[in-house]
């Protein structure tokens, strides 16, 4: 967490000047002058393929705004923009829960609203400068008809906001300039890229049998009554088609249609000691039609209540250091925390980031028989969609695959359009939620080793490296399910990630066995360079990522691996104890009270 101090004095000011400068615009009627001059909104530019009302809009009020918003000449009070962009979300989603074998929300509903970022400045320099980033970017709502004159108008309200917001923070970026200490960093605030112009058709309309889905959804939910210490359950849907549409001063034209489909079945247990238990698969498609069909889910969801029901019983786990396998999926989620969100290319630059990685390009930071990638151009793994794929990211700039790491060695950051040091320009990566700022971000991590072998094989080093340390057993996780990652210099460089799944492997041959209270702890050079092996298939982690620039969809894709030392530490526990009556319906005393456990 940083720490932010305020001078609010000054704050004041600046905040009065630049809505006093707003203020005058609108009783001066600036930024509708040329509306007022012609009676009615610019000409459309001549139709192209994919061009829609929206587009026309967007381009149409940018020219409009770019022409009218401030002054010239290197001493004016009020600057012109040096950029402006417009991004905008346009998604139409259906959602369902069940709980409980019965519906408690299903809807259907769209959403438009934009994203409008004025930069005042320079790329050089500008309003987004340390920690005003945030300056340039405003939200609001548009229209969800086709009402150009409805769309311009609220374009028109958000970029008058965006403009204030911006000369506020400008205007300070300015003062703090004055005062403070030279910065370790100075790159430009801003790169210089090539705009782009692909305008595809938008998403097709969204169709979903309502009535089918809630059927299965209460199919699966009703599955956890079979397990009476499962006393949570939830099972949701959620199905989107969305158009995003970019717009730029500098001349991009961006507008590309996305689908996406997940089931998430998410359930509960508590053991007697008090601790939570939960378990979560998750099932992710292009479309509804595309998601696995009733019978494998309903395989996943009886082996998941099974497995909490074991995991309730399991005993406690000691704090432990030595080796352990990470399967592929747990794999895939410990190097998107522990490593990818280090190769952010924000991360490099700043009075307070940790800057793990930041001066060793073109050195080793994994063992050599170890490559990472990052390519949001993949839609699917192995006939398995991956939700980190995109055509363009939020800034307008194509997608690319990027290696990161190449045979051990670091070849560079994911980018966004904020500089660093040691890389320019943007890759590709400059991501974000709607209401945020693009940083540079995730979105398919490829994890590729040439030093695999057979997981029995693995399982045997696993043997051997314990029976080396003197260990009685080493780890197998099975399953993770999140985590997070310490970047931040006024904090230990550390990583934090939640098995869920976690077996002893004992080296005398006694039977694996399953534990609970676990996790993993460590810091990252330190975990990283202590991969020994790993195995010869890659699995797949899709999840959602949520970091400063917002939550987006991201995946991992990984071998299973072998570390000759891992740290472990107990959990956070609760102290409440499990329901002390069966729920209704429940034979007397099949849900065991553990009267007098707690």
């Amino acid at each position: 967490m940083t720490e932010r101090r305020t001078n609010l004095r000054r704050t004041n000011r600046i905040a009065i000047l630049a809505a006093a400068f707003v203020a005058a615009l609108f009783a001066a009627g600036t930024l509708d002058a040329q509306r007022t001059a012609t009676g009615d909104a610019p000409a459309a530019t001549k139709a192209v393929a994919g061009e829609t009302v929206l587009v026309n809009a967007l381009e149409a009020e940018l020219q409009r705004a770019m022409s009218s918003l401030g002054t010239d000449g290197a001493a004016a009070q009020q600057p012109k923009p040096y950029f402006l962009s417009y991004a905008v979300d346009d998604a139409t989603s259906v959602s369902i829960a069940a709980e409980y074998g019965a519906i408690t929300n299903s809807n259907q509903g769209r959403v438009r609203s934009v994203d409008v970022q004025v930069r005042l400045g320079s790329p050089a320099e500008d309003n987004t400068h340390g920690d005003h980033r945030n300056s340039a970017l405003t939200t609001l709502p548009l229209p969800l008809t086709d009402d150009r004159a409805a769309i311009e108008r609220s374009l028109w309200y958000a970029t008058n906001r965006g403009y204030a917001r911006a000369l506020d923070g400008y205007l300070k970026v300015k003062t703090e300039q004055q005062v403070r200490a030279k910065e370790e960093d100075t790159s430009a605030d801003f790169s210089v890229e090539q705009p782009r112009t692909d305008l595809l058709p938008p998403a097709p309309a969204l169709v979903v049998d309502r009535a089918a889905w809630e059927q299965r959804l209460r199919e699966i939910s009703s599955l956890f009554t079979q397990f009476p210490d499962v006393f949570a359950d939830q099972v949701s849907f959620e199905a989107t088609n969305e158009t995003d549409s970019f717009v730029s001063s500098e001349g991009a034209r961006v507008a590309t249609p996305s689908q996406v489909a997940r089931l998430v079945i998410m359930a509960r247990t508590r053991a007697a000691d008090g601790m939570d238990l939960f378990r979560v698969e998750t099932f992710e498609a292009d479309s509804a039609a595309r998601l696995p069909d009733q019978k494998t889910v309903t395989e996943k969801t009886i082996a998941m209540a099974k497995n909490l029901e074991a995991l309730r019983v399991a005993p406690v786990t000691e704090p432990f250091a030595g080796p352990a396998i990470l399967s592929g999926r747990a794999s895939a989620v410990f190097f998107h925390e522990v490593l990818g969100h280090r190769l952010e290319g924000q991360r490099q630059r700043g009075d307070e980031e940790g800057q793990t990685f930041t001066k060793l390009l073109g050195k080793p930071i994994l063992p050599a028989f170890l490559s990472v990638a990052d390519d949001p151009t993949l839609t699917a793994f192995q006939g398995t969609s991956l939700s980190g794929h995109y055509d363009y990211d939020d800034e307008g700039q194509a997608a690319r695959r990027v290696e990161l790491i190449k045979n051990g060695v670091l070849e560079t950051f994911l980018m966004s359009r904020e500089p660093i040091a040691s890389v320019a320009q943007s890759n590709g990566h400059g991501r974000s939620e709607s209401g945020h700022m693009p940083t540079g971000r995730q979105g398919n991590l490829i994890v590729t080793s040439s030093k695999s072998v057979p997981e029995s094989e693995l399982r045997r080093m696993l043997i051997d490296e314990a029976k080396k340390q003197g260990k009685a057993y080493g780890l197998y996780f099975a399953d993770i399910s999140s985590g997070f990652a310490v970047t931040t210099r006024r904090s230990p460089q550390a990583f934090q990630v939640i098995p869920l799944v976690v077996y002893r492997v004992y080296v005398d041959g006694r039977p694996d066995e399953l534990v609970r209270d676990v996790s993993i702890v460590g810091t990252p050079q330190a975990a990283l360079n202590s991969i020994l092996a790993t195995g010869d298939k890659q699995e797949i982690f899709n999840g959602i990522c949520g970091a400063e620039s917002g939550s987006i969809p991201v995946s991992a894709v990984a071998p299973a691996m072998l570390v000759s030392q891992i740290e472990t530490q107990r959990q956070a526990q609760g102290t409440a104890r499990p329901p002390i009556l069966p729920p209704p319906g429940a034979a007397a005393g099949e849900l065991r009270s553990e009267k007098g456990a707690n």
